[in-house]
């Protein structure tokens, strides 16, 4: 009997579902889009509806492609957005129709009453939770106490995005390790809720679900799911993981300083490593990998790839160039014509603000030293290094803590530049890799999770065996030195950009 698996990622503008054989190889994906709310300052909200709407469609998709079977299908598994409150009752009827995702910064009264009582740095370094405070989910559960008391007085738990769609497949609730480390309120190396922190929130413990491991089966498909999806009930659910560390588990990041770098929208570098990478200044972001034993830390830019297509869509007016051909092929070749520094030109990617890497969070981007001579290609190719420059520069946080391999492994929609690749490769000083793995690392990394759980692989080097390379770009020793070089002249203009946010924040107009 042919056996497959099915994998979902769960992310902020969709949800993908792809087929996968029992030998790991991908047969079919398919992507249904939803919404963000954005009903006031700060808060960035979705339907956990939408979600499992996403879910059913997709599936239903992938059914319909040839030769998918659904009664071949034998697990499944999650890899779901991170820090995602969503309260349910002691039925199990969702108590909110929509709720705040991974990039709502609402709770800031709620975070600042927390860490009255919490040393925040001890908190840091207990939970690795290295983005803005606001993000993470106690605190987002503070404020539905403090805001919406007659929600909260009903809430028996609040679970975390792929926890409530696994709710829904199985009626279990449960969450994984993973998506624990981002609670606020998880010990790293204690492997476990921290109480202490449990306290100072002022919430009740039972709000939070109970941890297993990601690989854990924790049921197979009620009725209505069943029906719903077009599977059979004896489907296996795993208990899945944060798409973090999922995606760090389909990029190969299953040893001891093993790095890619995600060049999506916000773009990271992560490595894995038996300890966090914890730094109370800089504060890399932790969180606990799907593979025991193991975690992921990474530094991020928060429009890395947003701020490219920023690029584009004021440049080239959209995804279509002039020409009818895609813009980014045009913006390739045009880069390809531009010197290495662009003509003295820099560009700072920080459109989004900046990360806990950032001299500061009110950093906004800039190009410098632009004068009349500089073409559309020069300010392409100064965006594309500009990018390169801010992730090099974060990417020492994480050098100064493990001993990186020696290679890089590029994921995401921009490493399909080969430019743009050695552009990388450069910067970095590091072979970058890209490998038939691109944009279905996340869902890989699920796929695997499912298929260790229910027995059909014996552990995680399987993955190994499913990146095909296809390109390795290789660091050009005299290309290496002129970005050491401009590396100086992007951190004078990082601090610079830093300042004068800084002060325009403040200013009156």
């Amino acid at each position: 009997m042919s056996r497959t698996i099915i994998a979902f990622d769960l992310g902020t503008g969709g949800a993908k579902a792809s087929l996968y054989a029992e030998s790991g190889q991908c047969l079919a994906s398919t992507f249904v889009p939803y919404d963000t709310l954005y009903p006031d300052s700060g808060w960035h909200e979705q339907r956990p509806s939408d979600w499992w709407n996403a879910i059913v469609s997709a599936t239903r998709s992938l059914l319909a492609v040839p030769g998918a079977v659904a009664a071949d299908v034998h697990c499944l598994a999650l890899s779901g957005q991170s820090l995602a409150v969503i309260p349910l009752d002691s039925r199990g009827e969702l108590l909110r129709d929509s709720i705040p995702i991974w990039s709502d910064t609402r709770a800031s009264r709620q975070t600042a009453e927390f860490f009255s009582r919490v040393d925040r740095d001890r908190w840091y370094m207990t939970t690795g939770n290295g983005f803005p405070a606001e993000c993470y989910s106690v605190f987002k559960v503070m404020w539905y106490r403090d805001h919406e008391p007659a929600l909260f007085s009903r809430a028996a738990v609040v679970l975390g995005s792929k926890d409530y769609i696994n709710f829904r497949l199985t009626g279990k609730i449960l969450t994984d390790f993973s998506y624990a480390s981002g609670t606020g309120i998880y010990d790293l190396q204690g492997w476990g809720y921290c109480e202490p922190f449990i306290r100072a929130s002022g919430l009740p413990a039972s709000l939070f679900p109970r941890i297993v491991p990601s690989t854990e089966i924790i049921g197979t498909l009620c009725d209505t799911a069943a029906r719903e999806l077009g599977l059979p009930r004896t489907v296996n659910v795993a208990c899945g993981g944060v798409d973090n560390s999922c995606m760090a588990l389909g990029a190969r990041n299953t040893g001891e300083g093993r790095v890619y770098t995600s060049l999506g929208s916000s773009s990271w570098i992560a490595v894995s490593s038996a300890k966090p990478v914890l730094d109370a200044k800089l504060k890399p972001y932790v969180f606990t990998h799907v593979m025991p034993g193991l975690f992921t830390s990474a530094v991020s830019v928060f429009a890395g790839g947003g701020s490219f297509r920023w690029i584009r869509d004021a440049l080239f007016g959209g995804s279509t160039a002039s020409d009818g051909r895609d813009a980014y092929e045009v913006m390739n070749e045009l880069a390809a014509a531009s010197p290495i520094g662009a003509h003295r030109l820099l560009f700072n990617p920080s459109l989004a603000g900046g990360s806990s890497q950032e001299p500061s969070p009110h950093i906004r981007g800039a190009f410098s030293g632009i004068d009349l001579r500089h073409t559309r290609g020069d300010l392409v190719r100064a965006g594309m290094e500009g990018i390169a420059l801010n992730l090099g520069a974060v990417l020492e946080v994480l050098r100064g803590f493990v001993p990186l391999t020696p290679e890089m492994l590029m994921v995401g929609g921009g490493s399909r530049s080969p430019l743009w690749r050695q552009i990388f490769a450069d910067v970095f000083g590091m072979d970058c890799v890209k490998t038939s793995v691109d944009q279905e690392a996340a869902s890989l990394g699920a796929a695997a999770v499912a298929a260790v759980g229910a027995g059909l692989w014996t552990g995680f080097d399987v993955v190994d065996g499913l990146h095909a390379v296809q390109d390795v770009r290789k660091p050009v020793p005299a290309n290496v030195e002129k970005y050491r070089r401009l590396m100086t002249a992007f951190q004078v203009q990082r601090r610079q950009q830093a300042e004068l946010g800084e002060l325009l924040r403040t200013m009156e107009l």
